[in-house]
């Protein structure tokens, strides 16, 4: 009797062994437990605060038939909230005294006209941004769809509906980095310089190229 209590014992042993999961198995489900953990924080809602640094706002103006001439402005605040890789929501601030250029499509620096400088003070005056007024523009995200974010475009106290296209969101372990395009018609935010030459004309559109990155809150 006690041999058969004995060889029933093993044989029960034995078959919750072989009914229980195998290393496969638990490696399988290890993975999956992982991969759901890893989808939901992907699909969760990410706050990041933008870094002035190493943000950049490029930007472009092409005088018609005759040259054309970019440089870089500063950031000096931004926040940016994203979910699942796609843009929700953003603000960035512009400080419009920051305008460099970097191209060379300019006379000497001792030239009577047509320098960097000169071209500089022009645009920081009152024929155009009129920075001293107008120290900062700001864009603040209204609504996203797809790689387009729709917002409120603010410069020289005048504000209108633009777009900036293109925009490619990378998130990495507690940053990001946002790239996009925007471009928006001088005219309609006071900036109506004119040389009144045929042809020296500036054209309406100026180009910025956006360039940010930040770290999570």
């Amino acid at each position: 009797m006690k041999t058969q209590l004995i060889t029933a014992l093993s044989i029960s042993a034995l078959f919750l062994v072989a009914c229980g999961p195998n290393e496969a198995e638990v490696a399988a489900t290890k993975a999956q437990a992982t991969a759901d953990s890893l989808a939901v924080v992907a699909a969760a809602e990410h706050a990041y605060t933008i870094d002035p640094a190493s943000a950049k706002v490029t930007w472009k103006g092409v005088m018609l038939g005759v040259k054309q001439h970019h440089g870089v402005v500063n950031i000096t605040e931004g926040k940016a909230s994203v979910k699942g890789g796609q843009l929700q929501s953003g603000m960035v601030t512009i400080d419009m005294s920051s305008f460099n250029s970097l191209d060379s499509a300019y006379a000497a620096d001792d030239a009577k006209q047509g320098t960097r400088s000169m071209l500089i003070g022009h645009l920081k005056s009152p024929d155009f941004f009129d920075v001293a007024t107008y120290p900062t523009a700001t864009f603040t995200i209204t609504s996203v769809e797809g790689n387009t974010a729709t917002g409120d475009l603010t410069v020289k106290g005048k504000t209108n509906t633009e777009k900036v296209t293109d925009l490619v969101v990378t998130e990495g372990e507690g940053t990001v980095s946002i790239t996009g395009n925007l471009s928006f018609d001088r005219q309609k935010y006071g900036v109506t310089w004119s040389s009144g030459a045929k042809d020296m004309v500036l054209n309406d559109a100026i180009e910025l190229t956006v360039e940010l990155s930040g770290t999570a809150q």
